[in-house]
């Protein structure tokens, strides 16, 4: 169970494999034409980039969600701003934002016409364009970054008229103008880290979505209906057994493509975004307690009633439609499965909300497949009863623990240190422990009654949600998890340091500029963390890394400072501009020794390799850095 409920928490991890490999893939030069020029004549200002091989740089007519280039002229007391021209893109499909973009590849060149004013006093002078861009390669987007370049001209009022021309291969950007069209751009599949596990996942809630009410008793019924027709071979009610699973996947793949369309990549790297969290917390209690029979969730009935008569005309058009009704009638049961699992998949964006619904109806789907083929097994398989309302009510109690991960983000971002480690860890004993005591018999509620015999397999499950409960229990006093710990609130330090069980480990907290000032009067390196309160991977680093008795002496010979980047306020925008500054990526978690003149001597991404990190930390202790 923890593996499942793990693998719901982790759709909202950011990707944390970046690293420091160019300080800087694009550079900048400006020319003005011409360098002498009469007061009320044009000026070109001409932007030449030049970009690293693996980068490419956005256009300035990129569809949104990218990040468009911006240039334009700084106020000037000599000059008025005039149109800007390009040179025209490259369109491909871009995998950072899932659509096709605008880019320009090893150079890009822009040139902004500027009129200078009629009263612009004669002399040397300056004209300076103001530029915002992004770069991105083949993985991961730099933070976008600001730049203001100047050249020199001469205001002579002698200076002979001129009129220069916009080179040839120039197009004249118009702000808001639909791009030119193109060739549609071949589909290509979200290849974002975990995708595999993601739709292993999905696929695993579509085959526990079939043990519920709902759902399990209808399978020997429609599959009887199928292979059992008077006027049918077997081979046409395997057939139409397809179909009938096929009305199931087209279902729930529309309501994932409709969900990918409706955000498409704007919900990217959203997982620290307290709202987002907020509104999928949302979503996991609402479902976790109609699961746990609060309240039921139902279509409407004449939508339905439409449907299932359509769907009685036969053909395969009908058998479609009876899967589609099948599945529309079935959402009481299916629906808490589906709205976390397609809430979780919408903020890791890209193509998860149409994958993760096909691989989920898939497995819905999958048994009235292979029972189609091997109708046999309809009279192996075991009798509706009691046992489906206890699984829907065990399935409440996982999704009502999993939502509480959502809620420790958003209480981990905004600071609020109300959902502490203690409390998660006492709710999810709760939650887990009800989850055994009900399958024991002890929690009367739906599917358990008084004189129901507890079989064997009910009293396994029920002890394995016990023993689990119980294993929490250390955690809550500052005991480790293992990987656990990434899911849960870190214990505070004060509580832990009073129970002797912290390590020895000193942070500063978001003070760049005291432990490089610290450091200088120490003669130590600094040690930086660039973290996040609701980074899962920053937490695991933290519980099963630097706990470590051998790393946690190397890294006791460094001035130590966190710099928490996924806040809302200006500190965590600072921090960001520092990550991006000195390492030049803003995933999290990443770790960097600097000298306190701010040289990098070394940076290391995430990693569950302590040989691996204590080989990074000993870059910085040999000696003293080639000091």
């Amino acid at each position: 169970m923890a593996r499942l409920i793990c693998g719901l928490a982790v759709f909202t991890a950011l990707a944390a494999t970046g690293s420091a490999q160019r300080l800087n893939p694009v550079t900048w030069t400006i020319s003005a034409e011409p360098k002498n020029a009469a007061p009320g004549s044009k000026v070109l200002l001409r932007l030449d980039a030049t970009i690293e091989s693996g980068w490419h740089l956005y256009s300035l007519s990129t569809p949104p969600p990218s990040p468009p280039t911006k240039i334009q002229l700084a106020a000037s007391p000599i000059a008025e701003p005039g149109p800007i021209s390009y040179q025209e893109p490259k369109r491909a499909f871009d995998k950072n934002f899932n659509i096709e973009t605008q880019t320009y590849d090893e150079k890009a060149s822009f040139v902004l016409e500027t009129s200078l004013k009629p009263d612009a006093p004669p002399g040397p002078a300056e004209l300076a364009a103001e530029l915002r861009y992004n770069v991105c390669d083949a993985t991961r987007c730099l933070p976008p970054r600001k730049l203001t370049l100047t050249a020199a001209i001469i205001v002579d009022p002698k200076a002979p008229a001129s009129s220069p021309s916009i080179p040839s291969g120039f197009v004249e950007f118009t702000p808001g103008a639909a791009p030119t069209a193109v060739a549609p751009a071949t589909p290509k599949l979200d290849d974002t880290q975990g995708i595999g596990a993601f739709l292993l996942v999905a696929f695993g809630a579509g085959l526990l979505a079939i043990f519920t009410p709902c759902v399990f008793p209808m399978i020997p019924i429609t599959m009887s209906f199928f292979l059992n027709k008077p006027s049918g071979s077997r081979r046409e009610g395997v057939f139409q057994a397809i179909i009938f699973c096929l009305g199931i996947i087209v279902l729930f793949s529309g309501i994932g493509l409709l969900t990918k369309t409706l955000l498409g990549s704007s919900v990217v790297q959203l997982g620290a975004n307290p709202w987002v969290n907020a509104f999928i917390a949302a979503v996991f209690l609402v479902f976790g307690l109609s699961l746990l029979g609060a309240f039921e969730i139902t279509l409407p009935s004449g939508m339905l009633t439409k449907l299932d008569s359509v769907s009685q005309r036969g053909g395969i058009l009908g058998t479609l439609l009876m899967g589609l009704t099948f599945s529309l009638t079935s959402f009481a049961c299916v629906g808490p499965f589906v709205g976390p699992l397609l809430a979780a998949s919408a903020q890791a964006g890209g193509a998860r909300p149409l994958l993760g619904m096909t691989a989920f109806a898939t497995g819905l789907a999958s048994p009235f497949f292979l029972l189609a083929i091997f109708p046999g097994f309809l009279k192996r398989m075991p009798r509706s009863g009691g046992w489906l309302p206890r699984v829907k009510v065990v399935m409440g109690f996982i999704i009502l623990a999993a939502m509480l991960k959502y809620v420790a983000s958003v209480d981990q971002v905004l600071q609020w240190n109300f959902l502490t480690r203690e409390r998660f860890l006492a709710a999810w004993v709760a939650l887990f422990a009800m989850a055994g005591l009900y399958l024991l018999g002890f929690l009367r509620m739906e599917g358990v009654s008084k004189d129901d015999q507890l079989g064997l397999g009910r009293l396994l499950t029920g002890v394995l949600f016990l023993a689990f409960a119980l294993s929490l229990i250390p955690g809550m006093f500052c005991g480790k998890l293992g990987d656990l710990d990434a899911y849960v609130p870190l214990p505070s330090e004060s509580s832990c340091a009073v129970r002797g069980a912290t390590n020895s480990l000193a942070w500063m907290k978001n003070d760049y500029r005291g432990a490089l000032e610290r450091a200088r009067r120490e003669n130590k390196l600094v040690f930086v963390n660039f973290t996040g309160y609701a980074c899962t991977n920053c937490h695991w680093m933290k519980a099963n890394m630097f706990t470590r008795p051998e790393i946690a002496a190397a890294m006791n010979q460094y001035v130590l400072v966190e710099l928490f980047t996924d806040s809302l306020d200006a500190v965590a925008e600072e921090n960001q501009r520092i990550q991006d500054s000195k390492v030049q990526t803003i995933s999290v978690p990443f770790y960097a020794i600097l000298d306190p003149d701010e040289k990098v001597i070394a940076t290391i991404a995430f990693t569950k390799d302590p040989q691996e990190y204590l080989v990074f930390l000993q870059k910085g202790l040999a000696p003293k850095a080639a000091s």
